[in-house]
């Protein structure tokens, strides 16, 4: 059966861009600005306190994993007091060696390696809001492994360096995000996979969104009442089922548009529309644009 974690993943299309060995010591404390790309860190050694806007400060320690998929602003410091050194990741210089923060000599207090890389999809918001602001996974062997690995291949120039790249970054999503998917999470995709019977039927919608699903006829394979799949799936997901199922379908055409391989009618077919005019009023509704004009855009 078809896995919707897997499929969100593949239409975000992840690259990386940048990977980075960070350490701190003594008083010290950054603070970076919205960057709104997706980031990740892996602790190596010693701790730290992380407070990203709008969630609780965490004691990060060696062997914890963090993912921000659309990283908001964020405070990273020691246990001492200090007024952060402030920083704007858009403008900041990529450096070549380990960043180091506070005292510049000594054993450091905390070592990290963390990175970010950037989504290629045109969906990329709507398809990031369904998954957490803030992952954090502590004692994942493999995702500190994996960090690594993306540290290292990105640093090399051998051949087929951006595939691997790619690889590399989509199995660290999916392993971060499974991980995650085992606690509490907010409402949005790993919520609703955490609940048996919904991801019954978002497994079904991903598997064939071609068909004229109804919420009745989901709410049936996911064995509960119309009213309370209703309720259960919007609670969960953060959006009514044909409302998810609607942006699922734009995602995919969107992504079969950009390809340019197939006609308009077999997008329409292909998203469960009966007609290319159909699809097209459909599509323009919902993008603000007519297929056919953002397929020569994309």
């Amino acid at each position: 059966m078809v896995d919707p974690l897997s499929e969100v993943i593949t239409l975000l299309r992840p690259r990386t861009v940048f990977s980075k060995l960070i350490s701190g010591a003594g008083r010290w404390g950054v603070r970076y600005s919205a960057f709104e790309q997706p980031s990740f860190c892996t602790v190596l050694e010693g701790s730290c306190l992380l407070t990203v806007d709008g969630q609780e400060s965490i004691t990060l320690k060696a062997g914890d994993f963090v993912l921000m998929p659309a990283t908001p602003g964020f405070t990273m410091t020691g246990f001492e007091p200090v007024t952060p050194e402030q920083i704007n990741p858009k403008t900041m210089l990529s450096p070549t060696g380990e960043v180091r923060h506070g005292r510049r000599g000594g054993r450091p207090d905390v070592r990290m390696l963390g990175g970010y890389f950037l989504f290629d999809s045109p969906d990329a918001a709507l398809l990031v809001s369904l998954l957490p602001v803030l992952l954090h996974v502590r004692g994942v062997e493999r995702l500190s492994t994996l960090v690594q690995l993306v540290r290292e291949e990105s640093l090399e120039q051998r051949p087929g360096r951006d595939h691997v790249l790619v690889r590399l970054v989509e199995v660290l999503l999916v392993e971060a995000l499974r991980s995650m998917a085992e606690t509490d999470t907010p409402a949005g995709l790993l919520r609703g996979l955490a609940d048996t019977r919904l991801a019954t039927a978002m497994r079904l919608m991903h598997g064939d969104p071609s068909r004229s699903w109804t919420v009745e006829e989901l709410a049936k394979k996911a064995a509960l009442s119309r009213s309370a799949f209703f309720e259960r799936f919007t609670c969960a997901v953060g959006l009514p089922p044909m409302e998810y199922l609607l942006a699922w379908r734009m995602a995919i055409a969107k992504d079969l548009l950009r390809k340019g391989d197939v006609g308009i009618a077999t997008v329409a077919e292909r998203v469960g529309y009966g007609s290319a005019s159909a699809f097209s009023t459909a599509f323009s509704r919902y993008v603000g644009q007519p297929p056919s004009h953002y397929a020569r855009l994309h």
